[in-house]
């Protein structure tokens, strides 16, 4: 496959994939991501690295150019350097989202207070927890017990729990 013979949609493709990633990334920034936002933005990333590395491929001297003037030098110097930084950890300590904390503290918590919280019966609790696979012996018991520490599991737990039962 000659590069060349691929212009008519390596640059449309690098801007179809920006503006798909653009989107999202906005999206996620302000919390307004649905549906498949996220994860969308997540693995169609991959195609915008091939097509970009296509096209610089395809404008391999324009590409070059840039790495020869002093703006196009400080510009790539200064988004590497940003890039650098974002693997800092700032403020200490392990910087978590701000849900784990509550989601941690209602998996820890006893079936008896979680089903309290729901405003459900300990047996509806069970039930729900019953039908994703999760069989609870008694009140007592928390989410992390039956599911152990893994936050996702967690989460969907507390998920099952959460969601009205289809009718």
């Amino acid at each position: 496959m000659k590069i060349a013979t691929q212009r008519p949609w390596i640059t449309p493709a690098v801007i179809g994939s920006f503006t798909l990633l653009s989107v999202t990334g906005m999206l996620m920034f302000f919390h307004l991501d649905s549906g498949l936002n996220k994860l969308a933005h997540e693995w169609l990333s991959w195609i915008f690295v091939i097509v970009v590395v296509m096209h610089i491929l395809l404008n391999n001297m324009a590409f070059k150019r840039y790495f020869k003037t002093v703006a196009g030098k400080a510009v790539i110097f200064g988004f590497v350097a940003v890039l650098g930084l974002s693997f800092l950890r700032l403020g200490g300590g392990d910087s978590k989202p701000p849900f784990v904390a509550p989601v941690q503290m209602m998996a820890a918590a006893p079936l008896s207070a979680v089903a309290q919280l729901a405003k459900l019966d300990v047996s509806e609790v069970t039930a729900r927890l019953a039908a994703k696979g999760i069989a609870a012996q008694n009140p007592a018991q928390s989410v992390k017990d039956l599911v152990g520490s893994d936050l996702g599991a967690q989460m969907r737990a507390l998920a099952a729990i959460a969601e009205a039962p289809a009718r």
